[in-house]
């Protein structure tokens, strides 16, 4: 567990429950799934002595649900979103249990980038002063942001060019926004990885036998274009939730709402960016195996016309020996001198001028690599 008291002059954490709000800001606080199960009683006491309410069961089995989809939902008290992460790590079986056998389909094959990719949900609840957080274990989300607002007088936040959160809502969009930002940064990787498949089944020397692994990938990044579409989903049924919300102090008056709408449009603009390139990744991986299946379709029709001319040239030559081998006693030069090397003559002549002829029409001719 950790507790954030984020305030206007700076961040200070605490490792305690608070019991009462500060004068000025909100509080941030943020568990581990596991750890919020085991104190999920003296959180609900927390929540219902600050806030007035505590959280709605079916919303509490949503954040201890590790398999739960993005999505969103509300009451009249506080927003609750659960958005799946997209970043490279382990997930939270295997940090939990070593030994645990992985059921979740990016873990299967293909290549190394995507069976490292962990999408384990990070749960928000959203009250007017409190954030409260739900994270798989070792989510690297919350130490990566914590750091930032731990930072020696906000000194990373100022360098990339942002105030600090103002409220709640505003601190979840940029969480949420870390979080997709960090596929994106997988981008480059995921792309080589591709690449370096397409080569291998376009690589006309050698014989791609490894189908299982690429359809493993093909699946991983359907499973991938799943996720995201619920992300979408998600922070779009958000945006429709803010329409509703009246400018109050909590979230900066007029100034602040304006500001979490802007934010939640950039998240669901970086979202759609990673929903095109995993699905343009998906297209290039379809493609290579059309172009593969294409390649060797083509190979195959140069073996079967090489094979049909050299049989060509070789049909004439047959039918002369064939002729020579018939058992009639009178045969014209059959019984010359001449007679064999005439017969011989006609077969060079005729095997030279057919090979010259399909050699012009470039039934013999090697095809370009």
């Amino acid at each position: 567990m950790r507790v954030f008291h984020i305030q206007p002059s700076g961040v200070i954490e605490t490792s305690e429950l608070p019991q009462q709000l500060p004068a000025q800001g909100f509080v941030w606080i943020a568990y581990g799934r596991r750890e919020l199960e085991v104190e999920l009683a003296a959180v609900q006491a927390t929540l219902q002595m600050l806030c007035g309410i505590p959280l709605v069961d079916l919303h509490v089995s949503d954040l201890l649900n590790n398999q739960l989809p993005s999505h969103y939902d509300f009451t009249s008290r506080y927003d609750m979103l659960a958005f799946r992460r997209l970043a490279a790590g382990h997930s939270e079986t295997d940090l939990e249990h070593p030994g645990a056998v992985l059921t979740t389909p990016l873990k299967r094959g293909g290549p190394p980038v995507l069976r490292r990719i962990d999408t384990s949900p990070v749960g928000f609840a959203v009250f007017d002063r409190i954030l409260l957080t739900v994270h798989p274990a070792g989510c690297t989300v919350l130490e990566s942001y914590a750091s930032r607002l731990l930072a020696p007088g906000g000194a990373t936040l100022r360098a990339v060019g942002t105030q600090w959160p103002t409220s709640p809502p505003d601190l979840m969009l940029r969480i949420v926004n870390l979080m997709v930002d960090g596929f994106l940064e997988l981008r480059r990787e995921l792309t080589r990885q591709l690449d370096h498949w397409q080569a291998e089944l376009l690589r006309p020397s050698t014989r791609f036998n490894n189908w299982g692994s690429l359809l493993d990938a093909r699946n991983a990044l359907h499973h991938l274009d799943e996720i995201c579409e619920d992300q979408r989903a998600a922070i779009q049924d958000w945006i429709e939730a803010l329409a509703a919300w009246e400018p109050d102090e909590h979230i900066g008056g007029q100034r602040g709402l304006e500001l979490i709408k802007v934010r939640s449009r950039d998240v669901l603009e970086h979202i759609e960016r990673v929903v095109h390139h995993v699905r343009r990744l998906e297209q290039n991986a379809e493609i290579a195996v059309q172009m593969h299946f294409s390649a060797q379709s083509n190979r195959t029709n140069d073996i079967m016309r090489t094979l049909t001319a050299l049989t060509a040239i070789f049909l004439p030559l047959n039918l002369i020996a064939g002729i020579f081998g018939m058992n009639f006693e009178f045969i014209p030069l059959l019984h010359q001198e001449s007679g064999f090397w005439w017969a011989m003559g006609s077969m060079l002549i005729t095997a030279g001028v057919l090979g010259v002829l399909f050699w012009r029409k470039r039934y013999l001719a090697r095809t370009g690599r």
